[in-house]
């Protein structure tokens, strides 16, 4: 197997061949930052944790390469929201960026989130019993870089209040904080499908409808258009 640096080459240098069949011309337009691929490789420096499939390492097999790419292309049409999963653990904040949120049940009220097994901040989320989900706004994608980095603090000059129930990190300018206590766990593949009970919900937008999320597709932060 290359070393990472060899298999990132691999990864992000000219074609040498012809086009797998099936894979766009311009696929290449498209093809994430050497950053995000290095996640995927296993690198220890981001903890993005994006729907499952998109952190896998992929090998220098070049039929698992196209594979992957094609997974990747076809679950990235799909565009999301972005999160912040926070907790404290041992008296400190920790928190991780999550693409892969979504709400489960009202009766009674459930939400999920999905960790891969390679994260390191799940197990201290884990440990803790409760996290905070954080809807990132628009403005919010240098916090969204920050909380994926793997840097020992993070939140050196992150701003945020303890959640009423929980006492998780509520980041400052997010649209929205969901406080849970931690459900259920079910391993699936190389993830956990973490289930949290809702046991509060705090806004901070004063009421202001044209405040924009934060969004993920096809590779890029976007946002939604005012119309």
């Amino acid at each position: 197997m290359p070393e990472r640096s060899e298999r990132l080459s691999l990864m992000t240098s000219e074609p040498s061949g012809d086009i797998p069949e099936g894979m766009s011309p311009d696929a290449r337009d498209t093809w994430p930052s050497p950053e995000l691929i290095i996640s995927w490789l296993g690198d220890q420096e981001i903890d993005f944790e994006f729907r499952p499939g998109e952190d896998l390492p992929v090998h220098d097999d070049p039929e698992a390469v196209y594979a992957a790419r094609r997974f990747r292309d076809v679950l990235g049409r799909f565009g999301s929201g972005v999160t912040v999963v926070t907790a404290v653990s041992n008296d400190e904040p920790v928190g991780l960026t999550c693409q892969s949120f979504s709400s489960v049940s009202l009766d009674p009220p459930l939400v999920l989130f999905v960790p891969a097994k390679t994260s390191r901040a799940w197990p201290l989320i884990q440990r803790s019993g409760r996290f905070c989900v954080n809807l990132l706004a628009a403005d919010q994608a240098d916090l969204s870089n920050t909380m994926a980095s793997r840097g020992t603090d993070k939140f050196a000059e992150v701003k945020w209040t303890p959640a009423p129930q929980t006492g998780s990190p509520m980041l400052e300018g997010a649209i929205a904080h969901i406080d849970c206590s931690i459900h259920a766990v079910h391993e699936a593949g190389d993830h956990y499908v973490v289930i949290g009970r809702v046991l509060d919900l705090v806004t901070d937008d004063d009421g202001d409808d044209d405040i924009a999320p934060l969004l993920f597709y096809r590779g890029k932060y976007r946002t939604t258009d005012a119309r």
